[in-house]
């Protein structure tokens, strides 16, 4: 089992920085990428960054040059640093993690990011 819990979330007006934060628990600790999904009302969960335990980052493109992940695998912890936030950033975020292999398969219950003009 795992467990995600976000933190850090909240409102920000457009141009501001949020820092979302991440810890992973439970007794499955072979994951190998751990990183953010986000999803807007109606739509679909969408990947924004990643970091593997081998310390590669991939963004998606709406963020890249914007948000930043850093991760502690040893701590079981993540976070991403977001910069110039838009208003299009507005959404729930998802801290996930993978099964050591593939997609994510688990995530926590999410925060909210409301950026606002």
């Amino acid at each position: 089992q795992v467990q995600l819990v976000e933190s850090g979330g909240g409102s920000v007006q457009a141009g501001g920085s949020l820092r979302l934060s991440c810890t992973i628990s439970g007794s499955f600790r072979g994951y190998r990428a751990m990183g953010w999904y986000r999803q807007r009302p109606g739509e679909a969960r969408l990947f924004v960054a990643h970091i593997t335990k081998f310390g590669d980052t991939s963004y998606a493109t709406s963020v890249e040059g914007r948000f930043s992940i850093s991760g502690d695998f040893d701590k079981s912890t993540n976070a991403l640093q977001m910069s110039n936030l838009r208003l299009d950033d507005t959404g729930v975020y998802y801290c996930g993690c993978d099964r050591g292999w593939g997609a994510f398969s688990y995530f926590g219950q999410g925060i909210q990011v409301t950026v606002s003009s």
